[in-house]
């Protein structure tokens, strides 16, 4: 076997499909883009969602329920949760910015505890809201609320 005798294997290349070269080429005329209409013209872009003439799936499909814009959104930390969460992180201090240094939330949320459990350290709270029943827990454990604005 020669240089000039080296060829790829049987199948491996493809011939390039030239549209809009002239008749002669098998693809010249309309290019295999059929004839007429927007997708034969340049620059056809297709409408996102368009599903030609039927009725879209957005307006067949009824609309449900309501979304409040001004919802407020809180994580949510219960009572029963902060004896693990001190002992795993070595917190006595429970603010939003511990809270977030130690991952726990993100940058921009709002932090809620909930009476839900037994609290038997004492820990201090600088949060955004607390129920009444996690406050009187966690001062009749001997802690303090703060609650931020």
């Amino acid at each position: 076997m020669k240089l000039h005798e080296l060829r790829p294997a049987k199948g491996a290349t493809h011939k390039v499909k030239r549209i809009g070269r002239g008749d002669g080429s098998g693809h010249g005329g309309t290019s295999t883009k059929g004839t007429k209409g927007g997708q034969s013209r340049a620059g056809y872009k297709r409408k996102m969602a368009h599903e030609g003439g039927q009725m879209p799936i957005q307006r067949r499909i009824p609309k449900r329920g309501f979304n409040n814009v001004h919802r407020v959104e809180y994580k949510v930390l219960n009572i029963g949760q902060i004896e693990q969460l001190a002992e795993k992180y070595g917190l006595k201090e429970f603010s939003v910015e511990n809270l977030y240094v130690n991952n726990l939330i993100g940058r921009t949320d709002k932090v809620k505890i909930l009476g839900n459990g037994e609290l038997k350290g004492k820990f201090t709270f600088k949060v955004n809201a607390v129920s009444e029943k996690a406050k009187a827990a966690i001062e009749a454990a001997g802690g303090s609320v703060e609650i931020l604005k």
